[in-house]
């Protein structure tokens, strides 16, 4: 069992007593994400992949956020913006832009990667060595830096 799944559902327990229904929401709904996970590949679900989640959701209100601020519907993107904040509070800190050019360079070292031809080799290797602790974006493009130097 996760540890993190159990701070997720004792946190939702917490948000009910305090009648927090913003909070809540984002909480079930994560946590909805975290079983429909469960049930569909049929296993328990460790913090890796419990973090994985949470990952695709961020993901997903910020691209919602973006969405709704050009279309200049502030309403919804308060809504975004709220449970955005509400899922980062389950990700472990991020890795600074020169950590993660760091851990890149040093992947790239250990594999002998040497061109842009080797860039799906290199996000392999890093994306399992950083997974949930930096923005995927941001690796891939220092992945791409690393390689075309």
């Amino acid at each position: 069992m996760s540890a993190l799944k159990d701070q997720i559902t004792e946190d939702m327990k917490t948000a009910m007593r305090a009648k927090d229904s913003e909070r809540l929401g984002t909480i079930r709904l994560l946590l909805a994400a975290l079983k429909q996970k469960e049930v569909d590949e049929r296993v328990v679900l460790d913090d890796a992949a419990v973090i994985a989640i949470v990952d695709k959701l961020i993901k997903q209100r910020k691209d919602s956020l973006e969405a709704f601020q050009k279309a200049e519907r502030k309403d919804l993107a308060d809504k975004e913006a709220a449970e955005l904040v509400v899922l980062q509070a389950y990700l472990p800190a991020r890795l600074s832009a020169d950590e993660v050019a760091a851990a890149v360079k040093a992947i790239v070292a250990e594999l002998g990667a040497s061109g842009p031809g080797d860039m799906g080799k290199v996000m392999g290797a890093v994306k399992a060595k950083l997974a949930g602790k930096a923005d995927m974006g941001q690796v891939s493009a220092a992945v791409k830096a690393a390689l075309a130097s």
